[in-house]
């Protein structure tokens, strides 16, 4: 299997969507769904969208990828992965982000691209995928749920957010098999 993951498509609440890797010419639309999804105050202690520049070079190429309505050309959402670490010992650690544009959420997007997401990462040897998620997004952690994440534990009161403490729920997705021998993993 190679590291881009073959486009998919899946029929959604609102129509069909392909899934295929993110482009440099997708950086407005990505940004823009970003940032609608900062403005929510649920998805992240951030609350500006990075430029460009920025979320490109923190972000592992081969493990970017979009959702496009099938219909219109319109991206719909994105998933991209951030090493936790630069020692080598966490090479096949990462941290994601995931978000889909308002008025296509809970409609199979997030399905679709965690999806990819988890194909792009294991076929490259990565066994952990982890994330941190406000406990109040239930919608988010119900998809993690569904995708294979288990909850790690809550981290409590870890920043500041518009003004006031927030927890964070941390899940981990382990790879069932061992990517350097092929073992199962227990």
């Amino acid at each position: 299997m190679s590291d881009q993951p073959r486009p998919t498509v899946k029929e959604t609440g609102t129509g069909a969507i392909t899934v295929r890797p993110m482009r440099a010419s997708d950086a407005d639309q990505v940004l823009a769904i970003y940032q609608a999804g900062l403005d929510t105050g649920e998805a992240s202690f951030e609350t500006t969208a990075p430029t460009w520049a920025d979320f490109d070079a923190a972000r592992l190429p081969g493990h970017r990828h979009v959702a496009v309505d099938a219909a219109t050309d319109e991206i719909v959402g994105w998933a991209a992965v951030s090493p936790v670490s630069s020692r080598r010992v966490y090479a096949g650690v990462v941290e994601h982000s995931i978000y889909v544009r308002p008025g296509r959420r809970q409609r199979g997007v997030g399905a679709a691209l965690l999806r990819a997401l988890i194909d792009s990462t294991e076929s490259a040897g990565i066994w952990t995928i982890q994330t941190a998620i406000f406990p109040e997004n239930s919608a988010s952690l119900a998809l993690h749920e569904r995708a294979g994440f288990r909850v790690v534990g809550t981290r409590e009161r870890i920043a500041r957010h518009h003004g006031r403490w927030r927890d964070v729920v941390f899940l981990e997705r382990r790879t069932a098999t061992d990517p350097s021998t092929g073992d199962h993993l227990s």
